[in-house]
């Protein structure tokens, strides 16, 4: 008796671990919750946005980062930071972690990157015995670079590709190769706000390796930055441990961990690979062939989302951490959520589409807007948005709550605008040429609002509602209503017209 009531205890301790896993895993909260904190300065407004351009550049042996500026006040107020990326091809980002979340999306080029996620198996193995005519052939002792790979493991390593959004949770280490045969563009958003974020308000990078300028931006008192001092360098975590102590943890001789300390390596935080990266992983033709096996499962599968009705299985810390994607692609055409015959499109990616974004709390969006084509007009309910220009030219426009015109002006590539939670904003690409962007919001699953179109708020509320409210006749409030009832999120060119001639 006292052995069954004992499983029908643990029977349910199990279930009730389980169910906890999967509710933080795969969207158990509201979407108007949130797990940010607000870490702006007192009296924070966003009372006059501005579009950004990178204001500083770090060089290093094999790329570059652009940073845009920290100490603008509205990227302090909403917690969020931004830098662009670009690595040479054969060139190494080093491995870093950071104490942000963040979405990495591939402007262009592919590469390889590695994650590291504590406690997950090495599940890239080689085979762990030779056979004897690799014994005969290679002699302990005397082995080859080859069989010396061959007897390598290591965590998963995924490819990406241009039009990919990565996800990288908090304190989580990453690298990144550029295997391809053009630089490599990536644009990284961190949300420094939060709740995973318990160190400052804002974003740092750890590196585990190399020596590293740290840019101005990144100072911690004025009084440093009017003493005209020369930037710092910085240097892996490697470098702060006493030498003696770091070789004996390690296992190694004091040589070794004082080159793991690189107190005298000029490369910066991107190296180069000479003879190229090589490394167990499956070939690119197999990942395609991977890939569309992926597409054509149900969601569930496509994605890593657990099979409905297994979320409480055992070994779920391997099924939902381990094994989960890290990355999808938000460029294709045929991903798109709203497209029209003239070739816009919208594609957003969120936790129900990437269940690790519930793990970063974050989200993007990516829009292609055709000459003169118009995105309805709405508002962010549950989160902030950064909007991140990849071509082309158009206008934007943000209204605060007082009815204020807070942005208007023309965005051009390469440019940041921060649009916060609930400000109103339209945009239209110019007359002749493209307009698209990427968007980074602070939920993993936003909600919007929207003005016009079959799902805007004007068209859900009555007629008389409309006429009292802005005193329109009754076929001016229908017009109102119903003029673009066929059209969602993506509109047309405007028509012009004068109201008193529908009169």
């Amino acid at each position: 008796m006292a052995a069954s009531s004992l499983l029908s205890v643990s029977l349910c301790l199990l279930i009730l671990c389980q169910g906890s896993l999967a509710q933080m895993m795969f969207g158990g909260q509201s979407p108007w919750q949130s797990m940010r904190t607000f870490s702006g300065p007192r009296g924070c407004r966003f009372d006059r946005l501005a579009a950004l351009n990178p204001s500083q550049r770090m060089q290093f042996e094999a790329g570059m980062t652009e940073y845009y500026e920290w100490d603008n006040e509205m990227m302090q107020c909403a917690g969020v930071a931004a830098c662009r990326h670009m690595l040479e091809p054969r060139g190494l980002m080093l491995p870093q972690y950071n104490n942000a979340p963040s979405l990495m999306y591939i402007v262009q080029g592919r590469g390889i990157m590695g994650t590291v996620f504590p406690g997950c198996p090495d599940t890239y193995q080689s085979f762990q015995q030779q056979s004897e005519t690799e014994q005969a052939e290679f002699p302990m002792g005397g082995e080859s670079w080859r069989q010396q790979m061959m007897r390598d493991e290591h965590q998963k390593v995924h490819r990406f590709k241009q039009g990919d959004i990565i996800a990288l949770p908090a304190g989580v280490t990453y690298w990144c190769y550029n295997d391809g045969d053009v630089p490599m563009v990536s644009m990284q958003v961190y949300d420094a706000s939060n709740a995973a974020n318990q160190l400052v308000p804002r974003e740092r990078r750890f590196f585990m390796a190399g020596m590293h300028k740290m840019p101005q931006r990144m100072f911690e008192t004025e009084q440093q930055q009017t003493m005209g001092m020369m930037q710092p360098m910085g240097q892996s975590i490697f470098a702060g441990f006493d030498t003696q102590m770091l070789a004996e943890a390690l296992g190694v001789n004091v040589e070794m961990a004082r080159q793991l300390q690189t107190q005298n390596d000029p490369r910066g935080e991107m190296v180069f690979v000479k003879e190229g990266l090589r490394m167990l992983m499956p070939s690119r033709s197999q990942e395609m062939q991977q890939q569309e096996f992926e597409e054509s499962m149900p969601r569930w599968q496509q994605y890593g989302e657990p099979m409905p009705g297994m979320r409480n299985m055992t070994n779920s810390l391997d099924e939902m951490f381990c094994m989960m994607k890290i990355r999808s692609n938000i460029d294709m055409p045929s991903r798109a959520d709203y497209f029209n015959q003239r070739g816009s499109r919208v594609a957003m990616m969120n936790s129900q589409k990437l269940p690790i974004m519930n793990v970063v709390q974050m989200s993007a969006s990516r829009v292609v807007l055709q000459r003169n084509m118009m995105i309805t007009p709405y508002w962010h309910m549950n989160c902030h948005s950064l909007m991140y220009v990849t071509g082309g030219q158009g206008r934007v426009q943000v209204v605060n709550h007082r009815g204020q015109t807070v942005f208007d002006g023309q965005m051009r590539q390469g440019q940041i605008l921060l649009i916060p939670q609930n400000y109103a904003v339209l945009k239209r690409a110019a007359e002749n040429q493209m307009f698209h962007w990427v968007s980074f919001m602070t939920n993993p699953n936003p909600m919007k609002s929207q003005l016009v179109g079959k799902e805007s708020v004007l068209r859900a509320m009555p007629l008389q509602v409309l006429m009292y409210s802005y005193r329109l006749s009754m076929e001016q409030a229908r017009m109102l209503k119903f003029r673009r009832q066929h059209e969602m999120t993506i509109l047309g060119p405007m028509y012009q017209m004068q109201m008193g001639s529908n009169e």
